[in-house]
């Protein structure tokens, strides 16, 4: 997990991309500013620190080793070195242990072999890392092939950018069993139905067929997905070759109408197939087992056993999203609480005080 960015431009980040680092990412949030080339330390929750023109390089923290506290955020001075300072992103397995991570114990051992190998040394694991050198004010990427570069920016994992709108009526709804495995960590926007009437077929399992026109209005779960997300989805749905997917316009119950991505099968409609406009998931199965993802699988919450900071299981509840929000006035869609006091609208970008929401209210 983690997530490493590096902004060089003036152009902000958004809000909504800041927030959803914080909230997948919630135990830790270190920056090192490329104006001056200072580092902080922060909670997770801090997040809006970043949304600035300032420069920097910043990272999340999600705790797979060693405790969550101050003293395992990123970044790590590399071994009695102070002048250079090594983030990472991913897991490298046989370093850390319950107190340290492992991130902090390669940043030791990084300052025992000389700095000209240390691309040969980082780039053999299949992590993103970034060194800075605060004295020369300087930084490398390492296994810069498995960062995303968008609009100036890198950013060593793709899931916190989510730019496609996918509506799904199967086992992926926010009730059913697959949700939990690929669209949990997404952003759910709402239910709704399609624009067009399409034929929705239920044999076992459910799927819509292009004939638009004929069958009934699918009634949807929409979500903002990040690319790899979505790629996910097209490995499930077999896309292009058994399912595929093309953009349709969702009439979303708020009222607004949202362009979506929409699975097809790509078997013909022929007269005499039942149409449905929903499919509901009576039980929950994990295929033929009888494991109920839904119901058995509980909701992850952080080991405040090893917690440092007092302050971090209260930081994950803020961030949690709930299913009853206030919405937008202008745009009907969902506002997020970003713990300032202050609402906002990802859909058109707008922020509301809470007089204002209650108002709407």
């Amino acid at each position: 997990m983690c997530i490493i960015i590096i902004k060089q431009k003036d152009k902000k980040i958004s809000r909504e991309t800041l927030k959803t680092s914080a909230k997948i990412n919630p135990h830790g949030l270190g920056i090192i500013w490329l104006d001056t080339f200072e580092i902080s330390y922060h909670k997770s929750k801090e997040y809006l620190k970043l949304y600035t023109e300032r420069p920097f390089i910043a990272h999340f923290r999600y705790a797979t080793i060693g405790k969550v506290n101050k003293e395992n955020t990123h970044p790590f001075q590399c071994g009695n070195n102070k002048d250079e300072y090594l983030m990472m992103n991913g897991t490298i397995h046989g370093l850390g242990n319950q107190k340290e991570c492992d991130s902090k114990v390669l940043a030791r051992q990084l300052g025992n072999i000389p700095r000209h190998k240390w691309k040969e040394r980082l780039e053999k694991e299949i992590s993103r890392f970034v060194t800075v050198n605060v004295r020369t004010r300087s930084f490398q990427i390492y296994n810069r092939e498995m960062y995303t570069h968008k609009n100036g920016i890198w950013y060593s994992k793709d899931n916190v950018l989510r730019d496609n709108l996918v509506a799904v009526y199967g086992t992926l709804k926010k009730t059913h069993s697959n949700y939990h495995h690929y669209l949990r960590s997404s952003k759910y926007l709402g239910n709704g139905t399609t624009k067009d009437k399409y034929p929705l077929i239920i044999e076992g399992l459910p799927y819509v067929l292009k004939a638009k026109g004929k069958g009934k209005n699918v009634n949807v779960d929409v979500f903002k997905v990040s690319k790899s997300t979505l790629d996910s989805l097209d490995k499930l749905e077999g896309h292009p070759n058994w399912y595929f997917r093309e953009e349709v316009e969702i009439k979303m119950n708020k009222g607004r109408t949202l362009k979506c991505w929409l699975y097809f099968n790509k078997k013909e409609f022929v007269g005499g197939m039942t149409t449905h406009s929903t499919y509901t998931q009576s039980v929950l199965p994990f295929w033929h087992t009888g494991y109920d993802l839904h119901r058995d699988t509980p909701a992850w919450k952080p080991d405040t056993r090893q917690v440092g900071w007092s302050e971090v299981k209260e930081d994950c509840e803020i961030l949690e999203d709930t299913d009853t929000k206030p919405y937008c006035p202008a745009c009907f869609h969902d506002l997020e609480y970003d713990t300032f006091g202050e609402y906002y609208c990802s859909g058109c970008d707008n922020w509301y005080n809470e007089r204002e929401v209650l108002k709407n209210e």
